[in-house]
C-alpha cells in the first residue's frame, strides 16, 4: 500500500497535532531507524551524510549522531547555510554541531566540485538526505550538483525516504536524481514507488517505523486504498 505526498504530510501533521507526538521525536525515530538499517546492511568504512536544509537533512543529522554513537566514522556535508535551517532540522543540527561531528558546508554555487569529490572519496556509504517527499521541481544548485557527485562516487548510496530528485507521487525524475542502492522510506511506501521506472533509482526499499501511532498509520493506509479504488 502506498501513500501520496499529501497523505504523508497529513499523517505527520495528525501525529503531532492530534496524537501529540512531537516533531523532534518523529525525526529522532526516523534517523535512528535509518542508522540501524545501515548497520544491518553492513558498514566497512566511513559514512558521508549529505544534508539539505529541510527535514530530510534533519533526518541526516540524526543518522550521523547515532552512527557516531556506535563509533562509526561519519562526516556531514551540509548543502545550505546553517542559518537557513529551521524547526526540527535546526534542533538536530545544533546537537551534531555541539557534538563536534565533522561537518563541511557547501552553501553557495558554484559548487566546489573538486572539494566535494575529495570529501566523498573513500566513503563506504553515502547517505542522500538532500530533499524529501516535498520536492516538486528540479533541485537547484548546489543540490543538483551534489546529486551528480554522489552518483559519480564509488560508495554505496542510501536514500533517506526517497532518492532526491524523484517525484514522490509519480516516480518520475524531476531533474538530476540520486541513484540509490537502498532506500529507507518512512512509515509506508510512497505512491511513486509503484512506477516501474523508479525501481533502478530506488534500489532495495526498506520501510522504517518512525513511531507514528499504529491506529493513525492504518487509517492513512486504509484511506489511501479507498482513494485508489474511487
Amino acid at each position: 500500500m502506498y501513500l501520496s505526498r499529501d497523505q504523508v504530510r497529513a499523517l505527520d501533521r495528525q501525529a503531532m497535532q492530534i496524537y501529540g507526538v512531537p516533531g523532534p521525536v518523529l525525526m529522532e525515530n526516523a534517523g535512528r531507524g535509518a542508522a540501524e538499517l545501515l548497520h544491518t546492511l553492513g558498514i566497512n568504512g566511513q559514512v558521508v551524510i549529505c544534508c539539505g536544509k529541510g527535514n530530510n537533512g534533519g533526518d541526516g543529522f540524526v543518522i550521523a549522531r547515532h552512527l557516531d554513537n556506535r563509533r562509526v566514522p561519519v562526516k556531514i556535508l551540509l548543502f545550505a547555510h546553517p542559518q537557513e535551517l529551521s524547526g526540527d532540522a535546526a534542533i538536530a543540527y545544533r546537537i551534531v554541531a555541539m557534538s563536534e561531528l565533522p561537518l563541511t558546508v557547501f552553501d553557495r554555487p558554484p559548487l566546489d566540485a573538486d572539494g566535494l569529490s575529495r570529501e566523498l572519496a573513500g566513503a563506504d556509504w553515502v547517505v542522500d538526505a538532500l530533499c524529501g517527499t516535498g520536492l516538486q521541481g528540479p533541485m537547484r544548485p548546489p543540490l543538483d550538483q551534489a546529486a551528480g557527485a554522489m552518483n559519480a562516487s564509488h560508495a554505496r548510496v542510501l536514500a533517506v525516504d526517497l532518492p532526491s530528485g524523484l517525484d514522490c507521487d509519480t516516480g518520475q525524475l524531476l531533474g538530476p536524481t540520486v541513484r540509490a542502492q537502498h532506500t529507507a522510506t518512512f512509515v509506508a511506501l510512497k505512491k511513486g514507488f509503484a512506477n516501474p521506472a523508479a525501481a533502478s533509482w530506488l534500489g532495495q526499499v526498506h520501510v522504517v517505523d518512525i513511531g507514528a501511532p499504529r491506529k493513525l498509520v492504518e487509517e492513512a493506509l486504509h484511506s489511501a486504498v479507498g482513494g485508489a479504488v474511487s
